[in-house]
């Protein structure tokens, strides 16, 4: 029996030369395939040089890059939302509320147009499906992919790539996409090894084993098992519903798989998945327990980037970790997250501050003729890689109020993405203008350590995810223009690797070679159909020989005796043969009865053996369940206790930066009362030294004032004097006059007339001053009706009189009141003095209060009423008619000359403004008649 696949290789690898078969090798063969390529060549005789970087053919198609949207769903319901989807593939931005319009005064509502949108209620399948799906198959086909997420912060980046449990994301359904298709094609652990120049090597399997040996007897190295159990974490992610697998693999290569995951903080590139080292010479922890250094680990070391020989960047010295599993790899891939920087700021619990990649590398290649190794030649293995990228969101300090580090940190972010952003207007502006300007890949590292897969080495797919709240409404905006600019760049289609050209279906065959061959040989076990034979052949022999039976005479009396005897001896030896054949088979039956027993009892304890096994089986089972949750209820708690820890060291953070802070605003608080005292002893002072001056200067004037008011009286008395003199003249000169009887005595006045005081009310006249200044809003007068300041000054008299203002809704003072005119709307002033006829004349001046600027009150005066009473006894000083007589006409003069010298010393007094003094005194009493 031959192998089949051997076989088909033997028909590939033999040539008949002379009718001898001549065995050829692979090397052979591929030496031969490469002179038949290059048979119609001609030939140079040259000296051979070394050859060039093996680099993909040229391609002159061009794919744009696929640019989609995703929008997430609103924290709160009550937000304002900027953002509608219009259809599967255009967006239209509102501005909110607040925005200021355009030169044009309208506010301007813009769309954008994408590869596709996914909506607020786009599950993580969907997403993967259309955006992540194919450049995984491309990678099992040996073409690189890049895929990274651009927004601003909070836009849910991490999220779309990471996913959470039940809700898996892009990098979780790529590794199962990954290990589901080339699950069954892997080859074993270290057959393939990765070198220090981004190329990949090739070891025997003896190789690899003694690999795997070495590294299973370090202890210090701690690599994850493919057998260890599903993380309950990554088992919640992804459900068996929605696994898939990518179709037209290889079978007849061996594929391999690493990863490699690394972030870009500050402009600095990290391994996230480098062990922290260890310095026994210099411990961290001192003998007491306090840490030597300001933290708690030695800080790594940034990494740098290389070309190598193929012109493609990479980065140096980074680790690459051989994964065997969808479990194996999100397991590293977790190691690495909880080491990536991310803080708390204002929009962001959780903030990364950092680009984080994740690179995943497939190394394939072909089997060897014989299906069953992998092909130990370098130049046939095709390494892939697709890198997945969740870049830092964009944010602006004026929002996030970042201070310190974190300022720092947003700056680098956003000096990256602004780089990233010229790349790509170059990129465009040399495709679309033909201008062949040169790309600032270096000015950051996440633009270089890129640059190949924009000038054709893979697909290039962005994935931008906006928030649709109206805070972030700018910012989008700005991202959706990169967005739709990033779209016209194209990218170089990559070509197709070149396939070996060895037979297909080698692995199946060797298969199946192995199979039959197992199946023969559990068959050799049972004896071989020619035994039989022999055995027979072996019996007959020990029979006595036949003597010749010969007769060729009649009288030949010897030839039938020996024959005779001869039988009979045959005879006899058979009998004995059957004797002990008999006796053998008895003993042979009695032993297998025996046996039978001994099996029957040895089955019926083996069944109760089982039995219990059974339930032992049983038992393990419900342990292994029980172990199983129980683990995956210790992976939870140890993931909210991460959870917990990140977010106790975020207020621990948070604490110490208030606590500075606070510190910052009492000292702050401290001079700011230091200066205020020192400004209220300064004012004080001030205030002092104004009022002291003030006091001087209306003493002053209220001396001057005085004086000049004597003065005045002075002179009005002296012109009252000469009035009287002048009126006492004119009466003397009339001789013919007779003497006018007596007046009779006035009659008295009433009670009221007589508790009357001879004084004026003390309170000031109201001085028209300027409106105050209206302020914009005027108090409600819905709330039943304007609150009065009912002003009575206390030297006002009480009149016994029937009419009395009375006002029901005011506030009642005797003086000016700032507190009382700060509650009111309308302001009363109760004036009293008397009138020219010598009666009490009560004036009630009416005023609105308004607020000044200085946040004090005004009153402006609007209307006067004046109350008004009079005596019925009190002489009449209408005039008389001319028809009565002397004595009535003698009574007039004699009145007019009384009510003329009361209204004129009335009059003075009153226009001089003064109060009620001697003057009215000497000038109001009854005059004495002269005989």
């Amino acid at each position: 029996l031959k192998n089949p696949s051997a076989t088909d290789a033997e028909g590939k690898f033999k040539q008949i030369n002379g009718g001898t078969e001549v065995d050829v090798g692979a090397d052979e063969l591929h030496e031969n395939n490469t002179s038949r390529r290059t048979m119609n060549r001609p030939v140079k005789g040259k000296t051979p040089r070394r050859p060039a970087p093996r680099k993909p053919l040229s391609n002159n198609q061009k794919d744009p890059v696929g640019v989609y949207c995703r929008v997430r769903p609103l924290s709160l319901e009550d937000q304002e939302c900027c953002i509608e989807v219009i259809s599967s593939t255009t967006i239209q931005l509102h501005p909110p509320d607040g925005i200021k319009a355009n030169r044009n005064g309208e506010y301007k509502e813009t769309q954008y147009s994408f590869k596709k949108v996914f909506g607020l209620k786009t599950s993580q399948m969907e997403l993967f499906e259309d955006v992540a799906k194919p450049l995984v198959d491309d990678l099992i086909h040996c073409k690189n992919g890049l895929l990274f997420t651009y927004g601003v912060t909070g836009s849910g980046k991490t999220y779309t790539m990471t996913g959470s449990p039940g809700q898996g994301g892009l990098l979780p359904r790529s590794l199962d996409m990954i290990f589901n298709s080339i699950g069954p094609y892997q080859a074993k652990r270290y057959v393939f090894k990765t070198d220090d120049k981004n190329g990949m090597e090739i070891q025997s399997q003896v190789d690899a084993l003694l690999e795997r040996q070495k590294r299973e007897s370090q202890q210090n190295l701690k690599t994850p098992s493919s057998k260890q159990r599903m993380d309950p974490e990554f088992a919640d992610m992804i459900h068996p519903e929605e696994a898939c697998k990518a179709e037209g693999v290889d079978e007849d290569s061996s594929y391999s798989v690493f990863v490699s995951y690394i972030e870009i903080y500050n402009n600095y590139i990290y391994d996230l998945l480098e062990e922290a080292p260890y310095d026994p010479i210099k411990p961290k922890w001192n003998g007491g327990g306090t840490p030597l250094r300001n933290t708690e680990f030695i800080p790594p070391q940034s990494k740098i980037l290389r070309e190598d020989q193929n012109h493609n960047m990479y980065v140096a010295g980074c680790t690459e970790l051989e994964v065997k599993s969808t479990e194996e790899a999100f397991e590293v891939f977790w190691r690495g997250q909880k080491k990536r920087r991310i803080a708390n700021t204002q929009l962001n619990r959780e903030s990364s501050r950092s680009h984080s990649v994740f690179i995943i590398k497939l190394a394939q290649a072909p089997l060897d003729a014989d299906g069953d190794n992998v092909l130990q030649d370098k130049n046939q293995v095709n390494v892939s890689q697709l890198c997945l990228v969740d870049l830092a969101g964009s944010e602006r300090t004026s929002r996030t109020r970042a201070e310190g580090s974190r300022l720092r940190e947003a700056g680098n972010i956003n000096q990256s993405l602004m780089t990233l952003r010229t790349c790509i207007e170059v990129l465009r502006e040399n495709q679309m203008c033909g201008t062949n300007k040169m790309v600032p890949y270096r000015d950051s590292k996440v633009t270089h350590l890129f640059k190949n897969y924009f000038d054709g080495e893979g697909k290039v797919r962005m994935i931008v995810c906006v928030n649709p709240k109206g805070d972030d409404y700018e910012e989008t905006m700005l991202v959706m223009r990169f967005a739709e600019m990033t779209q016209e760049v194209e990218v170089a289609r990559p070509v197709d690797r070149p396939i070996c050209g060895f037979t297909a279906g080698r692995r199946q065959r060797n298969q199946a070679f192995k199979e039959e061959l197992t199946r023969r040989l559990e068959e050799r076990g049972g004896p071989v159909n020619g035994d039989h034979l022999s055995v027979i052949r072996t019996l007959l022999q020990s029979f006595p020989p036949l003597p010749p039976s010969d007769l060729t005479d009649a009288s030949d009396d010897q030839t039938l005796p020996k024959l005779i005897e001869v039988l009979e001896n045959r005879h006899r030896i058979r009998q004995m043969i059957s004797e002990q054949y008999n006796k053998a088979a008895n003993v042979l039956k009695s032993m297998l009865q025996e046996t039978d027993g001994n099996l029957i009892a040895k089955e019926n304890f083996i069944q109760e053996q089982r039995g219990k096994i059974g339930e032992k089986d049983r038992l393990i089972v419900t342990h292994k369940t029980e172990i199983d949750r129980l683990e995956k209820k210790c992976k939870t708690l140890e993931y909210k206790i991460d959870i917990l820890q990140k977010t106790t060291n975020l207020y621990e953070e948070d604490k110490r930066s208030l606590q500075h802070e606070l510190e910052s605003r009492e000292q702050k608080l401290h001079r700011e009362q230091s200066d205020k005292r020192r400004m209220e002893a300064r004012m004080q002072g001030m205030v002092s030294d104004t009022k002291l001056k003030w006091e001087k200067e209306c003493e002053r004037r209220v001396a001057a004032k005085q004086l000049e008011m004597q003065n005045k009286l002075w002179v009005k008395d002296e012109k009252l004097k000469q009035l009287k003199a002048i009126v006492t003249e004119s009466k003397a000169e009339r001789p013919d006059r007779p003497d006018r009887p007596e007046r009779p005595e006035k009659p008295e006045r009433p009670a009221r007339e007589k508790d009357r005081a001879p004084q004026r009310s003390v309170s000031p006249a109201p001085v028209p001053t300027a409106p105050p200044v209206r302020p914009r809003h005027r108090r409600s007068r819905s709330a039943g009706g304007d609150r009065w300041v009912d002003h009575k000054p206390a030297s006002n008299l009480e009149l016994d009189t029937v009419m009395q203002p009375n006002i029901p809704n005011s506030i009642k003072v005797s003086g000016p009141s700032e507190k009382a005119l700060s509650k009111c709307d309308k302001y009363l002033l109760t004036h009293q003095e008397i009138a020219s006829d010598g009666e009490i004349e009560t004036k009630l001046i009416k005023g609105e209060v308004f607020k000044t600027r200085g946040g004090g009150q005004a009153v402006q005066f609007t209307d006067i009423e004046t109350l008004k009473q009079e005596s019925p006894t009190a002489p009449s000083r209408k005039r008389r008619s001319s028809g009565n007589g002397p004595a009535q006409q003698e009574e007039r003069n004699e009145g007019n000359w009384t009510d003329v010298e009361t209204r004129c010393s009335m009059a003075l007094e009153m226009r001089a403004g003064s109060s009620m003094g001697p003057g009215y005194e000497h000038h109001g009493m009854q005059k004495r008649r002269k005989p």
